[in-house]
């Protein structure tokens, strides 16, 4: 407990990048992405980049609305358990309900990396467990950065997306000003 807390102390005591996947597939999804980033900057952190918005078919349980999605990159002064948290209280407040795993949601809002941090806890795991499996992680994650190096698998972006195997396609909707 003592450990856990000098961990959250110190990651709080200074900014961390961190990356973000928001993804929705009910109701008007640009909208709940739209209003994602306006909480996220209010609660969480500073907005450093956006990617475009990209549309795919569900993954998972695919008898189910199509995704929009789109990776963030934010300044957070807050340690990656407090963000997880702060990240779940956005999406009760915008209406998510979690019912079935892989479901419908609103707006779904996932830690894909903070710093390099390599990281497991019975709530949450750094970098995301599935980042690698799927497209449409990977081609948002890649516009942004495709040279950043996932800490647990030592390869970059680029070299994952080349070796993604998830034959659903991304397929980017818009431009977005990248630097906010």
């Amino acid at each position: 407990m003592l450990l856990k807390k000098l961990f959250t102390d110190f990651c709080s005591m200074s900014l961390h990048e961190s990356f973000l996947l928001l993804g929705s597939n009910l109701g008007n999804r640009e909208s709940f992405l739209q209003e994602a980033r306006v909480q996220i900057e209010k609660k969480a952190g500073k907005i450093l980049k956006a990617s475009d918005l990209y549309e795919t078919a569900a993954w998972g349980i695919e008898t189910q609305p199509s995704f929009m999605n789109q990776v963030l990159v934010i300044e957070t002064p807050l340690s990656p358990e407090t963000l997880m948290a702060t990240l779940l209280v956005i999406e009760a407040e915008m209406g998510r309900i979690r019912g079935e795993k892989m479901g419908p949601r609103t707006i779904d809002i996932d830690i894909l990396f903070y710093d390099e941090l390599v990281y497991d806890s019975v709530n949450l795991t750094i970098p995301h467990p599935l980042i690698h499996l799927r497209r449409f992680v990977l081609l948002p994650l890649s516009e942004i950065n495709p040279l950043k190096n996932h800490p647990g698998l030592k390869k970059n972006i680029a070299e994952l997306l080349t070796e993604c195997k998830d034959p659903l396609n991304a397929e980017k909707l818009n431009s977005l000003t990248n630097n906010r």
